[in-house]
């Protein structure tokens, strides 16, 4: 027996070598060909043999058990987390363990409704764990970093396209500003130059009044129709008389417009002022900003709720008294 002892010796050498050189190799997997990134998803309840073998199907990993006996040896088997993950194949095992474990690179699909201003969506973003809303505030106000993005005005309010975006944890404010205003200059970019008279207005202007359209009716039907009401508005030189814009100015609006907010003296009071509000009080959608760069052509210069969603335009102020009340008037005194 004594004479096998060397042979087995130089047995499990090759072999702790060849374990060896494996594990290593599993740990630094080296160069890859770049890979886009994909979402793989960790469901609740699933087990760290489940959570390997999927990671393996993925082709985020190339060897389950290693990966197994990695996050034990690094006390890391209980600690996975379930979610959207935005991962990539060959990730260094490590890497992928610290990912998995801390939710650093945990995907959030976040919906940005039409119309939401920058302090709402600072607010959603926070409540999602992914800003913290008096910094993603302090830089969306930033003028250096404005100017970075080729924009212009005091905040990216009217910037930020409402969309549904794919954003990770560990991105930071930058990232997801610079994302959101991408798809802004998309969304933009892909219109036919706009026609008279929004070829007259700069983009800011033009960011101005869609987002006013989009804070006026909820129905994309009737966007190009309300945008015709304040060229009109503009082409004669009446205030625009927007409520939203008069809301957007007030520190301390608690839901009830009363007389004396229409008198405030502030730069977003379109009752007091004539031509456009200093900038965008919203971050308006698709549709709004069509109708601002493709206008309907009309002679209206009013029109009141009809309290279903839809509005009543008119052409002259006798027209529009009768308007409010029928609409307005006989619903305050119905009430």
């Amino acid at each position: 027996m004594k004479r096998y002892w060397p042979v087995l010796l130089v047995l499990f050498f090759i072999l702790a070598t060849l374990s060896w050189d494996s594990f290593y190799f599993f740990m630094h997997p080296g160069p890859v060909k770049p890979s886009a990134p994909r979402i793989v998803r960790i469901v609740p309840g699933m087990s760290l043999l489940g959570i390997a073998h999927h990671l393996d199907q993925e082709e985020i990993i190339h060897d389950p058990y290693k990966f197994i006996f990695l996050a034990w040896a690094k006390g890391l088997g209980k600690k996975i987390q379930w979610g959207d993950f935005e991962l990539y194949a060959g990730m260094p095992p490590l890497l992928l363990l610290e990912y998995l474990s801390t939710g650093k690179n945990m995907i959030r699909r976040i919906t940005i409704p039409e119309g939401f201003t920058l302090q709402q969506i600072a607010h959603r973003l926070e409540e999602e764990k992914l800003v913290e809303e008096k910094s993603f505030l302090a830089l969306a106000r930033n003028q250096k970093w404005i100017a970075e993005l080729n924009l212009e005005g005091p905040s990216l309010e009217g910037y930020l396209f409402p969309d549904t975006y794919i954003f990770h944890r560990g991105m930071s404010p930058e990232e997801i500003q610079k994302k959101m205003v991408q798809r802004f200059n998309q969304i933009m970019g892909s219109f036919p130059p706009p026609i008279s008279p929004a070829g007259n207005l700069s983009t800011r202007e033009l960011v101005t009044l869609a987002s006013i359209v989009e804070k006026e009716s909820g129905l994309a039907s009737e966007r190009p129709l309300i945008a015709s009401v304040f060229y009109n508005r503009l082409k004669k030189g009446m205030p625009l008389q927007s409520d939203p814009t008069v809301i957007y100015g007030l520190d301390d609006f608690n839901g009830n417009l009363k007389k004396k907010d229409l008198l405030r003296p502030t730069g977003y009071n379109t009752y007091r002022i004539t031509g456009l509000p200093p900038g965008p009080i919203a971050n308006p959608g698709r549709d709004a900003l069509q109708a601002v760069l493709s206008p309907a052509h009309s002679d209206y210069l009013y029109f009141v709720s009809k309290n279903n969603g839809s509005h009543y335009f008119s052409k002259d102020l006798h027209d529009h008294n009768r308007a409010v009340a029928l609409y307005q008037l006989s619903r305050k005194e119905n009430r």
